[in-house]
């Protein structure tokens, strides 16, 4: 991939996951929508950096007539992870995907890694082909009922100088740190971090959402907290996900904030277990 292909990629990645969307709806699911001018802007700036970072795992599939798939994978230290990764609708079955996968797989070696996957078929099938653990993921979703959250304490804003000791909780969690990716996240997210260093954690929060898009934690009762205060930030319908089951604190600190239960994908891993107490990130792991 380059920096030039970063339009069109975006408008494949848009009409790619709006597919996947539409064969995941059951009875009783709104009509997916394709993503928002800003979702869009946020997307390209998203696969900038990660072609800043490590452009190596920055990949696309054309034809003759333009790019057909990608597959975003980075190298952080000791672990790989997939970022985003799709297939035209009207190219899948041809072995694109699987040549992009086979790619990003090289770009890896022999590291651990993870990724959080949808349910498409074809995909899953290709995930566990290539060596993955498939783990069920759970979503919690709905208004938050600000009346059943418990006081939250014990928990400080974040900033930079927190950032050397969050990459070693990431390496207790996950095998190695988030590097870069927690400055970039920081530049856009709301960090809340536990204020004793003996019990670590922390959370980003999405702040046009007021939705958890990463947590770590020590131990699950500081990871509780975390939840709770994103949870408490959260405006109109938020949203809890990636929650696999090592991580089923978060099941009940969503109900208690009478969030509805939901089923979403799973978190494929290769090398290592689900990472807990830990909400990943969709897009950094």
């Amino acid at each position: 991939m380059s920096e030039d292909d970063l339009p069109v990629a975006e408008r494949v990645s848009a009409v790619t996951f709006l597919d996947a969307d539409r064969l995941a709806m059951r009875a009783g699911d709104p009509e997916p929508e394709p993503p928002s001018p800003a979702g869009s802007r946020r997307w390209i700036e998203r696969m900038r950096y990660f072609l800043t970072v490590d452009p190596d795992g920055c990949l696309v599939a054309e034809d003759t007539g333009g790019i057909t798939g990608f597959a975003i994978s980075q190298n952080r230290g000791p672990l790989w992870y997939l970022a985003t990764y799709g297939v035209l609708p009207g190219r899948q079955g041809r072995g694109i995907g699987r040549r992009l996968m086979d790619a990003a797989l090289a770009h890896a070696g022999d590291r651990p890694g993870l990724f959080s996957a949808t349910a498409h078929p074809g995909a899953t099938r290709r995930y566990r082909l290539a060596g993955f653990t498939l783990h069920p993921q759970m979503r919690m979703v709905g208004r938050v009922d600000r009346s059943a959250l418990p006081p939250v304490r014990g928990l400080r804003e974040g900033a930079e100088g927190d950032l050397e000791w969050m990459d070693d909780l990431d390496r207790a969690l996950r095998g190695a740190g988030h590097g870069p990716d927690h400055r970039h996240m920081l530049g856009s997210q709301r960090l809340v971090v536990s204020a004793d260093r003996g019990r670590p954690g922390y959370v980003y929060i999405d702040d046009g959402a007021g939705r958890p898009t990463l947590l770590a934690a020590a131990d699950s009762e500081t990871a509780r907290l975390l939840l709770w205060e994103a949870l408490a930030s959260a405006r109109e319908e938020t949203l809890v996900n990636c929650i696999t089951t090592p991580n089923h604190w978060a099941v009940d600190a969503a109900l208690t904030a009478r969030l509805h239960l939901d089923q979403e994908g799973f978190l494929a891993v290769r090398g290592m277990d689900p990472p807990a107490p830990y909400l990943a990130s969709g897009h950094f792991l």
